[in-house]
């Protein structure tokens, strides 16, 4: 066979469902082998796209997402999903093809160094030399993707490889088993918790996977252990506990740090120093106990005195073993500061004014999605509204980036967990910025049929950057645009406008979106003046309860 047909086959041996592509000249063998291939090709609009959906599928999926692009500027394209996938862990693999290797009669024309550009964001960057050595780069590309801790693989295919015969059989994989942690490093962490006044737990974007969120919900119910996660951690656990006592959405002076300041001992499952710190460690400060698949990554601000290492889930169960019928701590030692964040989530839910405040933006949105549907974020400020703000039930339906935090990724993951999930509703939030950055991809969500709601919060503004202006009394300068009129360009697409002219109406108009289907897109005016009030000066004043 074509060595572009062996690697179609090994690409269905991983079992490969999607590529999502922005094909070239150099990839036509490979287009060809998939023509005939089970695997159904995703046409994008741009390489962000490919990538970004690619990477979801990833995230949602636990197994790698695939994604294809042409030489030079096709390649170079994925460098951001690159880099979103290895900060925050999900599992991708890109093909990207290339010049002939041999024979090239076209000089230096859309050469670059891919393998070298891509070498420091992912777990393994290869060019193939000779179809012989497909089936073997195939199977250890797609290992190590998916292998804790999951990132992206590049693969580059060079245009006269892809036509080369080969006889090599595929390789076909095989179970993965973790290691668990041992004996004396659990008995250790169930002394530290069983000794401590008020320890406290908190939940990381490594615990969202499905294996480890049923041993530790299954660990909190046993235990009754308080907890707090990171942005990358919620609905792991319900939000809705009484135990849960808020997301470490900033870094310090929130309400939610009054109570890791109470804290004497923290049991962080699943998080490390690639997320926004949730706290900062101090030397001689509160003990920190560390569990996760690997060991920890030394930071100045995070650096534990005990890790437990190994398969999240089989730690959690062991752990939870040790400390059964023992609860780690009193929950009324945080119940003041329970009670306390649940109110601040509740001031401004309803409040009437026009354009909408995040409050009540985030409260609506919640009124309107139900346990298991599925809300996508893009980044922006409105993304700490939500980390705080939105209560989660379940993993993986809140979807944001809080490692690279790139703008541009919330349509097409949205996009994704629709593909994936069509019987949820699923909202995509983004910024008027972030939503112009990769907007072309309405045209590929109205193509494919999908049922998806992108809820547009329109600034005319790079908010996020704004608000940060501000806070350091830098004056309003360099960060507002103009928009197109979003009504007329979702029509342009195939797709369904909506304009929000009042704060009643935000509730109705997602209802309608999702009830008849299809894609729409909802322009809704919002006001930021809440971000200082909330955000700047209410937390300067805020004092923690004794």
């Amino acid at each position: 066979m074509k060595a572009s047909d062996l690697l179609v086959a090994a690409l269905e041996a991983e079992g490969v469902e999607y590529i999502f592509a922005v094909p070239g000249e150099e990839n036509l063998d490979l287009l060809e082998s998939l023509r005939t291939s089970s695997i159904r090709l995703i046409v994008t609009r741009h390489e962000q796209g490919a990538g970004f959906m690619a990477a979801t599928y990833g995230r949602l999926t636990g197994k790698a997402g695939v994604c294809l692009a042409t030489l030079g500027p096709g390649a170079t394209n994925l460098t951001t999903p690159a880099a979103y996938a290895a900060l925050g862990a999900f599992p991708l693999v890109m093909i990207t093809g290339q010049k002939p290797i041999k024979v090239s009669k076209q000089a230096q024309f859309q050469i670059v160094d891919v393998v070298s550009l891509f070498t420091p964001l992912c777990k393994m960057a290869k060019q193939i030399v000779n179809g012989e050595r497909i089936p073997s780069l195939v199977r250890e590309g797609f290992r190590r993707a998916q292998e804790e801790r999951p990132g992206a693989v590049l693969l580059e295919l060079p245009e006269d490889i892809a036509e080369e015969e080969t006889s090599e059989p595929v390789v076909a994989p095989h179970p993965r088993q973790y290691a668990v942690a041992g004996d004396a490093a659990l008995d250790e962490a169930a002394e530290r918790i069983l000794a401590a006044d008020r320890p406290l737990l908190l939940v990381g974007a490594g615990a969202n996977r499905r294996s480890a969120c049923k041993a530790l919900r299954k660990f909190v119910d046993d235990t009754q252990f308080p907890f707090f996660n990171t942005q990358m951690g919620k609905g792991v656990l319900d939000e809705a506990s009484p135990l849960y006592l808020g997301t470490a959405a900033l870094s310090s002076d929130d309400y939610v740090h009054c109570a890791i300041d109470r804290a004497d001992l923290i049991v962080n499952i699943g998080h490390d120093v690639v997320e926004k710190p949730p706290f900062y460690m101090e030397p001689d400060g509160r003990t920190v106990i560390h569990i996760n698949y690997k060991a920890a990554e030394v930071d100045q601000v995070y650096f534990p005195q005990l890790e437990v290492i190994g398969d999240i889930a089989g730690s959690v169960e062991r752990l939870g073993n040790r400390l059964r019928g023992k609860h780690p701590s009193d929950p009324a030692a945080y119940a003041k500061v329970h009670e306390d964040i649940a109110a601040h989530i509740r001031q401004g839910s309803d409040d009437g004014r026009f354009p909408m405040v995040p409050q009540r933006i985030v409260a609506d949105v919640r009124a309107v999605m139900g346990r298991d549907d599925i809300v996508a974020l893009d980044n922006g400020i409105y993304k700490i509204w939500f980390a705080r703000n939105y209560i989660a039930h379940e993993p993986n339906t809140i979807l944001l980036d809080n490692a690279l935090a790139t703008m541009g990724a919330g349509l097409p993951s949205a996009m994704m967990a629709a593909m994936l999930s069509p019987e949820r509703r699923v909202l995509a939030v983004c910024g008027d910025g972030g939503f112009m950055m990769n907007s072309q991809e309405v045209e590929t969500a109205v193509r494919l049929g999908l049922n998806l709601v992108v809820l547009i919060l329109n600034d005319s503004a790079y908010g996020m950057i704004r608000w940060k202006q501000e806070e350091l009394g830098f004056p309003d300068y360099g960060l507002s645009f103009a928009n197109p009129d979003f009504v007329t360009y979702a029509k342009s697409y195939g797709a369904t406008g909506h304009r929000i002219e009042s704060s009643e109406a935000l509730v109705p108009t997602l209802n309608e979106g999702f009830e008849s289907g299809g894609v729409h897109l909802v322009d809704l005016p919002v006001d930021y003046s809440e971000n200082r009030k909330v955000l700047i000066d209410e937390l300067k004043a805020m004092e923690c309860p004794q």
